[in-house]
């Protein structure tokens, strides 16, 4: 899965190397080298003149500093270069250097939208030694943000339930998933999540795992139940299909393997 390399050591404060290695966003795109997939060398990051307050630390891995920074417009420090979308480096750079990169745009979104006060409007200042934003006039302090979503694998008997979302970027069946809402605990929403989606009722819920995901700020935490009672009744709104795969259908063919979703139909897939 997509998980930061057990060897990263995350820092706030900036450090001092002669060679840092930065990861550049515009948006949810990484400007990268195109012929290596390599973030920008010195010269590069240099011909972008961006100001010290948009470098941020990110922390240290195999021995190199990595810092992180945004630019406002996809300006390229040369033709060698352009802004490449995180899932699309998926299989094709390290997966511990797609973790570090994701866990790095969170947190260049994070600066870029926290500028200013959300509710005084004066320029924000970062607290010294804090991954946090706090506004000078009214006090409001702004951490970087993280949206907590559920995943439930549904099984009954030798079959499992998979969806079609009716929104995802991919067309592909898949666990069911949705967002926390407040005052929710992650078992809360499993049970209306699945219900709203698709008008089934479960139980003995049984925690898998859970995966930070950088689309843009996820944190996905992933269940198994089992089925309890109720017919397939699909909100067309959120769900376009959903159906029961058993031992001798056809399974679906997964478009990314570092996603947590993956892992977890891998585990629970029906053995022929």
């Amino acid at each position: 899965m997509l998980l930061t390399p057990a060897t990263f050591t995350p820092l706030i404060r900036p450090a001092v190397h002669e060679h840092p290695l930065t990861f550049v966003f515009h948006r949810g795109e990484l400007l990268l080298r195109n012929e290596i997939l390599g973030l920008p060398d010195q010269q590069a990051l240099a011909a972008l003149d961006l100001p010290p307050e948009r470098f941020h630390a990110l922390g240290e891995w195999e021995g190199r500093y990595y810092q992180l920074a945004w630019v406002d417009q996809p300006e390229l420090p040369g033709p060698e270069y352009g802004y490449h979308g995180l899932r699309s480096l998926f299989g094709l750079v390290d997966d511990g250097f797609a973790a570090l990169a994701g866990r790095a745009f969170q947190l260049a979104d994070w600066a870029r939208t926290h500028r200013y006060c959300g509710a005084c409007a004066t320029p924000m200042r970062q607290l010294e030694g804090e991954r946090c934003y706090q506004c000078p006039a009214c006090g409001m302090s702004a951490y970087p943000r993280i949206s907590p979503a559920m995943m439930v694998l549904i099984r009954k008997g030798e079959q499992v339930l998979l969806a079609m979302h009716a929104n995802a970027p991919y067309k592909r069946y898949t666990a069911l998933a949705g967002f926390l809402e407040a005052g929710e605990s992650i078992e809360e929403a499993v049970h209306r999540e699945v219900y709203e989606e698709v008008g089934l009722r479960v139980h003995n819920l049984q925690y898998f795992g859970s995966q930070s995901w950088p689309f843009p700020h996820s944190l996905m935490v992933a269940y198994t139940a089992d089925y309890l009672d109720g017919e397939i009744r699909v909100d067309p709104t959120e769900i376009a299909d959903a159906r029961w795969f058993g031992p001798g259908d056809e399974w679906p063919d997964m478009t990314t393997t570092v996603s947590i979703a993956a892992a977890l139909l891998k585990a629970n897939r029906p053995r022929a």
